[in-house]
């Protein structure tokens, strides 16, 4: 049976959306909403499907819906489709403030509403082509570049860009972050346009994590040290690459790549390069379709509402200590 859907806010990124839920066989795309009567117009004819001319009626049509209006919206329309037990897919950040995602965690549990955040990097093909792989990094490097554009720019670079690896980050350490130092700059707009943050976690891990909306060229990288490993992932090419230590009587892959070996302690050990296979995935299509599937199957999102809170406070924390120092100066 197909879950009755819809999308609240048809701009770039919930026009996509309403172009992936009209693919995805166990969806029914029941309609759309949005304030720009235009736009939905425009929108609901490409995918055929209902316009609504309000967000109540929407709800009462539908089992789960789609957030994609701007952030500061986000808490005022979930916590009307959370008062309708509707499920709830919110794009990231999840809501303006931690107070207000802390609000709507707690709600929809006793609703027993399931809230699945849009950080769309934890889908791309090249993390996922690292899901065989035990990733234990005590050293985390990450950057993401971009060139400048005024859509976003209302908000901190940190919450626009940053926010993507900090979800990665906490996702793979799973341990509390004890510590944060950051620096950042705002240079073309009244926001921070980039910023760096050192994150220190309770078992020892460090993240050293950049972000910049003015930068020449596009980059969107990680790197995971760990013992025995080094690990590699490009998020705009989709692609992983794993350098890792592996005892010499230890079988491998056929497709990896003998380096060398080191003679150190009581055996020797193989220095193996792998690039694993990347999966031809839409990672939005991709989420949205687990996220119909947690809800058909009553099953924990990938992404909940818990992370994303916790995505938040840790951007929010960021952002505070860059105004503390600019302060100081």
């Amino acid at each position: 049976m197909k879950l009755p859907i819809g999308v609240i806010g048809v701009g770039h990124l919930g026009s996509l959306h309403a172009k992936m839920l009209a693919k995805i066989s166990s969806a029914d795309l029941v309609g759309i909403y949005d304030a720009d009567r235009v736009r939905a117009e425009k929108i609901a004819g490409e995918y055929n499907t209902k316009i609504f001319t309000s967000i109540d009626d929407l709800l009462n049509n539908v089992k789960a819906v789609c957030i994609a209006t701007p952030t500061t919206s986000h808490f005022e329309i979930a916590r009307e489709a959370i008062d309708k037990r509707v499920h709830l897919f919110i794009e990231k950040p999840i809501t303006h403030t931690t107070e207000e995602a802390e609000i709507l965690v707690k709600e929809a549990e006793e609703n027993k509403v399931k809230i699945q955040v849009g950080h769309i990097e934890r889908f791309n093909p090249a993390l996922l082509a690292l899901e065989t792989y035990k990733l234990n990094p005590m050293f985390i490097e990450s950057h993401r570049l971009a060139q400048f554009n005024p859509r976003g720019t209302d908000v901190a670079v940190v919450l626009d860009l940053m926010i993507h690896d900090i979800d990665i980050i906490l996702s793979l350490v799973q341990s509390p972050v004890v510590n944060i130092e950051a620096n950042g700059v705002a240079v073309v707009s009244d926001k921070i346009d980039i910023a760096n943050a050192r994150l220190q976690f309770e078992n020892g891990c460090v993240a050293n994590v950049t972000a910049s909306r003015i930068s020449q060229k596009k980059m969107r990288k990680m790197r995971l040290f760990q013992r025995d490993a080094y690990i590699s992932i490009d998020f705009s090419d989709g692609t992983a690459e794993v350098f890792r230590l592996v005892d010499e009587t230890e079988k491998v892959e056929n497709l990896a790549m003998m380096l060398g070996q080191i003679n150190a302690g009581t055996k020797n050990r193989n220095i193996v390069f792998e690039k694993p296979e990347i999966k031809d995935v839409n990672a939005l299509m991709y989420e949205l379709k687990l996220f119909v599937d947690a809800i058909q199957k009553d099953v924990q999102p990938v992404v909940t509402g818990k992370d994303g809170l916790q995505a938040l406070k840790v951007a929010h924390d960021i952002i505070s200590k860059i105004n503390q120092q600019s302060i100081s100066f």
